[in-house]
């Protein structure tokens, strides 16, 4: 997107000023209309400050605390002399089950996966108990990098009681779809999240430091008539993923 329509698109979100609310809380929020919907898309690369100042006849420490708030949202990605980018930060509402590629194409993203292995295997321990199966069953069990626009976003682990999903190779970058074609879609589930540190391999795989913080969950998923369809553990990039809740009283 050329730098002019960038700031046409800006200044059209940023409206008629509020006077009583700071120029900078202003223009975060029209830049921010802009990305959550859609119209400025993630790797799309920003103006300097003097550009997006002199261009919206504001101050160059107006335009620079606006822009750094949207990076601590995610917004943006900054890097001291470098480029300013539209991050690729991506919200999944908690209250709805959708998969891993409804959310990012919701997102206007591309999904995609690296797949680290498919396996039909005997379950784990962990697996028998998230499942409700026997150790001498075999389960499905599917480990990849997920992305967005190629952008690595998460790391999966999903298990699968092969009666209904008989082999790995059924899936393609969608187990949900795999699962809707057999007619097995879940219906609901049950999940549990909690923050941690990455590892070494979550690092490699996410292209993130070791330590840098994490969201794991663990998620049952279940058919209409109670059958449990897949274990799922999966854990997020803490900084380009937001977990949304809807709370009624």
């Amino acid at each position: 997107m050329a730098t002019v329509e960038l700031m046409e698109l800006v200044n059209r979100e940023l409206g008629c000023p509020a006077s009583d609310v700071p120029l900078y809380k202003q223009l975060k929020t029209a830049i921010e209309r802009a990305i959550r919907s859609n119209a400025l898309k993630a790797g799309v690369t920003l103006p300097g400050e003097r550009v997006i100042a002199e261009t919206l006849s504001l101050s160059r420490v107006t335009v620079r605390k606006a822009l750094a708030l949207l990076e601590e949202e995610g917004l943006l990605n900054r890097r001291h002399g470098a480029r300013t980018e539209i991050g690729s930060r991506v919200e999944k509402s908690l209250s709805t089950l959708t998969s891993f590629s409804e959310d990012i194409r919701a997102r206007g993203l591309e999904p995609g996966c690296a797949w680290l292995s498919k396996q039909i295997v005997r379950p784990s321990p962990a697996e028998m108990m998230a499942l409700g199966v026997a150790g001498n069953t075999h389960v499905v069990r599917l480990k990849r990098v997920r992305t967005a626009d190629g952008v690595p976003i998460a790391v999966e682990h999903s298990a699968v009681p092969a009666r209904f999903l008989p082999a790995p190779e059924m899936v393609g970058d969608s187990l949900y779809e795999a699962l809707e074609k057999r007619g097995f879609l879940p219906q609901r589930a049950v999940q549990r999240m909690r923050a941690r540190a990455a590892s070494q391999a979550d690092a490699a795989h996410l292209q993130c430091e070791p330590g840098a913080p994490i969201l794991a969950t663990e998620r049952r998923c279940f058919l209409a008539d109670g059958q449990i369809v897949e274990y799922c553990e999966t854990r997020y990039k803490g900084e380009v993923y937001d977990f949304v809740f809807e709370l009624h009283r």
